[in-house]
């Protein structure tokens, strides 16, 4: 009986052993000058450094990213338009006051901002209830709420 145990013992010593060459022979490439038949084991990698301080109210530990987001692009026409401006946002201005029933009816789109744009610009703003900007004045407030009853 004494015999089986010893061999048992043998057996699973060499388990062991396999086990643990073949674990630690195939972690990594043996690259040093050691003498032949040494072994090295390699070492633990260490933890990284933890950041003692909490993260502030309402932010997290997360990394922020390598490159700030891109602008967003400008939308044309932005800034305040007046009666005796002229260009492209009030060509824009008069196509989008067209497409509101009874506003601009028959309006020019010339690009010109004369009495009769002003007069549809004041006529838009009293109807939604447009508060922020100056009568007549195509400012951010109108042209959040025109843009968002047009195309």
């Amino acid at each position: 009986m004494r015999v089986a145990g010893i061999s048992g013992l043998g057996a699973a010593s060499g388990l062991i052993l396999a086990s643990w060459l073949l674990t630690y022979h195939n972690a990594e490439p043996a690259t040093s000058s050691s003498p032949p038949g040494h072994v090295e084991t390699p070492l633990p990698a260490s933890p990284a450094p933890k950041d003692p301080s909490p993260p502030a109210p309402g932010q997290t530990n997360r990394p922020q990213p390598s490159t700030p987001d891109p602008p967003l692009p400008e939308i044309p026409g932005t800034g305040l338009l007046r009666q005796g401006d002229s260009g492209h946002g009030v060509y824009e201005l008069q196509v989008r006051l067209l497409q509101i029933s009874h506003v601009y009816d028959g309006g020019a789109i010339d690009g010109r901002y004369d009495a009769e744009v002003r007069a549809a610009v004041t006529l838009f703003q009293k109807r939604y209830g447009i508060r922020g900007d100056e009568s007549g004045v195509y400012g951010d407030n109108t042209r959040h709420a025109l843009m968002l009853r047009t195309k």
